[in-house]
């Protein structure tokens, strides 16, 4: 059964508790991050250099290097611009390998509002939570960016174009990316909080399904970086794969949890 209900106070108390030691693990890994920021940054340099070449007919995946962007540098455009760049992505970094951290406590800011056997899924919770990110970081990191630099630097530039980006710009244009993409891809586990908490329903949600695919289309077109359908169209089909996951995991648990239901009726 669920927990009794606790005031406003220790609700408040519990989230400053989690807020504190989620800050205090993105600090101590900022620390490292920050060590070896030159490092993440020439990782971060990777869509710009490379694309991915893909051949339906043979089907072969390939990163090739980009013909007309593999020998760009990047500047930056005043005295403490790099400095910051350095700054910005080991915060990000720091965050990434704090993220088991921050779910750990978020996991125990929500528990109370759990039946006593729901809590034992902290570690399912905690590993998937953490996957789920890094897989939307990855896919953007390694799909999204590539096509969105090949793109934005390369279409109708000709010859008497060169582009010339600062490190400032091209590091708060990949990291707000691949952040809005690790987000986007908890998705599965945002639905199975809220029909756990009878926010909202599986039902519902399986009825307004054509309403999901459009929102998909729409939230695509705000968070690719390029014009075109075809990457609009590789970021909603993943949010629309993963609408579908959090619905049929929602089943499940709503099932499961019935049966354990009438077990527990049964003489």
């Amino acid at each position: 059964m669920l927990t009794d209900k606790l005031p406003i106070t220790k609700h408040l108390e519990d989230l400053r508790k989690t807020i504190i030691v989620s800050l205090v693990a993105v600090l101590a890994t900022f620390i490292v991050t920050f060590t070896f920021s030159e490092e993440i940054f020439r990782s971060l340099m990777f869509p710009l250099k490379y694309t991915l070449d893909f051949s339906v007919h043979d089907m072969f995946i390939n990163f090739v290097p980009q013909d007309k962007l593999k020998d760009m540098k990047l500047v930056f455009l005043g005295p403490a611009e790099a400095f910051w760049m350095n700054i910005k992505i080991a915060f990000v970094a720091s965050i990434v390998m704090a993220l088991p951290v921050i779910f750990s406590q978020l996991w125990r800011f929500i528990s109370p509002g759990l039946h006593n056997k729901e809590k034992k899924y902290v570690l399912p919770f905690i590993v998937s939570a953490t996957l789920l990110f890094l897989i939307g970081a990855a896919f953007c990191f390694f799909i999204v960016l590539p096509f969105a630099m090949s793109f934005l630097l390369t279409y109708k530039v000709g010859d008497f174009l060169m582009p010339m980006l600062s490190v400032g710009q091209y590091a708060d244009f990949c990291l707000k990316f691949i952040l809005a993409f690790g987000l986007v891809f908890e998705l599965p586990i945002i639905i199975l909080f809220l029909t756990r908490m009878n926010i909202i329903s599986t039902r519902t949600l399986a009825r307004n399904r054509k309403y999901s695919v459009l929102i998909a289309f729409i939230l695509a077109a705000f968070l690719t970086p390029t014009p075109d359908a075809f990457n609009q169209t590789l970021m909603a089909v993943p949010i629309i794969l993963l609408y579908e996951i959090g619905i049929l995991l929602s089943v499940f648990m709503d099932r499961k949890r019935k049966n354990a239901g009438a077990d527990q009726e049964k003489p």
